[in-house]
């Protein structure tokens, strides 16, 4: 087998890495949405905002592509772990290709002096022996929804987005798209710390640190992604504080596809229901900029109930459930 680091400059060898994720797919979450091309080399240029993961393409001696490593090694925060994913063609299985991949995953976290590792996949009866095998324990789980446009009912979602316009008299709602204008950034800084209130179960992982700089990296890495941006800011109107926000991606490749990246409330403004009246005046935003928008995905830890309710309140259904394991190094 010949392993070799993906480069975004190598159209070839990420097609062929692709194969694997989409035959991965089929075979594990057909329903599950993966990289385009173009999104595959925004993710290994840029990673998720600016700091990419080292991604390898392993190949069988006749040259055909079986499997992927991804290695992400934070440096933001969170700088004792290292995260693996570990993707093998559905036929090169059993085969201990996947083993081998990420013993050297290991390594390489141990050389960056990283103490704990992790990994995560789609819930189903080989991960989890993968997992054991290894010595990881599942310390999370989480699951992805999906909204459907043409299942919208908005005779509903507007009677709730009246209820929390009541509950929000003290605040005014800002659209932005795309990057955030500079004297916006050090409140959306602010503002998108407090993502560090989800739960994080029984994760082996600290607080994310926010800069401009890094709000900066990830507006440049959606770019890079192919994706514009949608975001609706919930403002306190006496204080000119920001309550709370919603964010969404939305593919130019394939514009009917989007994504859930964001929604927080900061703590001191909760009770007021800021998390449902900004993701349906999103909502509302996308019918008018993106009428051809067909869905959006977004992830919530399963112990996240309240983020949940607020999701199933709005027809989001259930896609896959998917689980987060760690383990020492």
């Amino acid at each position: 087998m010949k392993i070799s680091q993906l480069s975004p400059d190598d159209a070839v060898a990420c097609a062929e890495a692709l194969t694997v994720f989409d035959s991965a797919r089929d075979a594990d979450c057909p329903d599950a949405i993966n990289h385009t091309a173009v999104s595959y080399a925004g993710l290994l240029r840029y990673g998720w905002d600016g700091v990419p993961p080292r991604n390898y393409l392993a190949r069988d001696d006749s040259g055909r592509p079986v499997a992927v490593l991804a290695v992400d090694l934070p440096t933001y925060d969170n700088t004792h772990v290292a995260w693996f994913d570990v993707t093998v063609a559905p036929e090169f299985r059993r085969r201990g290709i996947g083993s081998e991949l990420l013993g050297i995953g290991l390594d390489m976290a141990r050389e960056a002096g990283r103490r704990s590792a992790g990994i995560d996949g789609w819930d189903l009866p080989a991960g989890v022996a993968f997992a054991a095998k290894h010595g990881f324990e599942q310390k999370s789980a989480d699951v992805r929804r999906r909204q459907l446009f043409a299942d919208l009912d908005w005779n509903k979602l507007d009677l709730m987005y009246d209820d929390a316009l009541a509950a929000a008299g003290d605040y005014e709602l800002l659209r932005v798209r795309d990057a955030v204008p500079d004297e916006l950034l050090d409140d959306v800084v602010t503002m998108t710390a407090a993502i560090n209130d989800a739960p994080t179960d029984d994760l082996d992982i600290e607080d994310e640190v926010f800069t401009a700089e890094r709000i900066r990296a990830f507006e440049t890495a959606m770019v890079g992604w192919d994706r514009r941006l949608y975001r609706v800011i919930a403002r306190h109107k006496r204080s000119g504080e920001f309550g709370g926000h919603s964010l969404v991606g939305v593919e130019h490749e394939r514009p009917h596809v989007g994504w859930q990246l964001d929604t927080a409330v900061l703590r001191a403004h909760r009770g007021h229901r800021l998390g449902m009246l900004v993701k349906i005046e999103l909502l509302r935003w996308l019918r008018e900029a993106e009428p051809q928008l067909a869905s959006i995905d977004t992830w919530n830890a399963e112990s996240n109930q309240h983020m949940i309710a607020v999701n199933d309140a709005m027809g989001y259904r259930i896609v896959a459930r998917g689980i987060q394991y760690q383990r020492s190094l």
